[in-house]
């Protein structure tokens, strides 16, 4: 019953890569799996991948003090923003899990946050996205390339970037706690 929980891709989902992907643009990754459709599709975020820019860099800010580092949501269409929240409020937001958001009213989350409403800690910001074909991800999770957890959305906002990969590996426990600590290049053992 465990292993069925972990191997069905929903919205709120998080995908964590295996850490033998070779693909550059998803290795070692947690993605966040903002829509998921059999006929439409999938979309996702990636969460612990971040850019060289600000917020200020893409966008008109009504509070300079809240100016924050961007993420790469993934190598498609790296020209959109996209974002992921804990603001309930927010109109026209998709919500993924408990306390977890994707996107909403633009306008509306600018004057909150230029009113002090929304803090840094309650947004991420990214740019681009992560895109599958119909199919195309469940695929990829039969061939192992994906490990899928329905229970970690809630923890994406208290930790960290650059350990999030093996971090959620480790709090899953069992096999998914040793491959947390499987090296990057294996060759130099």
């Amino acid at each position: 019953m465990e292993e069925e929980r972990l191997t069905k891709p929903q919205s709120g989902s998080i995908l964590i890569s295996e850490p033998y992907l070779g693909d550059p643009n998803f290795e070692r990754t947690v993605v966040l799996l903002c829509s998921h459709d059999a006929t439409e599709g999938s979309f996702g975020l990636v969460l612990n991948r971040v850019s060289n820019l600000k917020l200020s860099d893409v966008i008109d800010l009504y509070n300079d003090s809240f100016d924050m580092t961007l993420g790469i949501g993934g190598p498609v269409q790296y020209n959109t923003l996209h974002y992921v929240h804990r603001i309930s409020q927010l109109a026209q937001a998709v919500k993924l899990g408990e306390d977890v958001f994707w996107g909403g009213d633009f306008e509306m989350l600018r004057n909150m946050i230029g009113s002090g409403i929304v803090s840094t800690s309650d947004i991420k910001f990214f740019l681009g996205y992560s895109g599958w074909t119909p199919g195309q991800l469940e695929e990829e999770i039969d061939k192992n390339v994906w490990i899928v957890n329905n229970n970690a959305a809630n923890k994406l906002f208290n930790l960290e970037a650059d350990t999030l990969w093996r971090n959620i590996l480790r709090q899953m426990g069992g096999k998914y706690k040793v491959l947390a600590n499987y090296p990057v290049d294996p060759r130099l053992n």
